[in-house]
């Protein structure tokens, strides 16, 4: 079998940052992936599940209600290793594109209050499994050490 792509980024020097994962064409339209990685694979912990999952239901809905972007929002979830999130999007898009819709995807997800949207057993398949406060830390410290003042190697592999 062919190696896939994300696999052959060497995730020993990999940092976090915001990365194109991949583009894909499907008839007409390009959709874009993008690797939206928040710890450093391999060197430091990996993101807890309680708070991937709050990341993953406070991103998700904010990114399908943006004004913008929201018609463009294909797929918002946590990678398996739990080192950050794929952002899948409609249209032909480099790192730097959306850097501005995570800042304040990042932003609102470390001033959340209240509960997390979609965290009852009526809307979740595993309800109980949020960390809202782990969650807010982990985005004020992505936002603060990695989207705000991006550097050219946080941007592509």
């Amino acid at each position: 079998m062919k190696t896939i792509a994300s696999f052959t980024v060497n995730h020993k020097r990999l940092l976090p940052g915001v990365y194109v994962s991949r583009k894909d064409n499907t008839g007409h339209d390009t959709v874009t992936t993008f690797d939206i990685r928040m710890t450093r694979p391999n060197y430091e912990p990996v993101m807890n599940t309680a708070e991937v999952h709050t990341i993953e239901h406070l991103g998700a809905t904010f990114l399908r209600n943006h004004e913008k972007w929201g018609s463009k929002i294909i797929y918002f979830g946590p990678m398996g290793c739990r080192t950050g999130f794929y952002l899948i999007v409609a249209g032909d898009y480099g790192s730097e594109d959306i850097v501005q819709l995570l800042r304040e995807m990042f932003k609102f997800i470390s001033q959340f209050q209240g509960e997390v949207p979609g965290a009852t057993p009526d809307a979740c398949g595993n309800y109980l499994d949020m960390n809202l406060p782990m969650a807010k830390y982990l985005a004020e410290r992505y936002l603060d050490y990695v989207l705000t003042g991006i550097t050219p190697d946080r941007l592509k592999y």
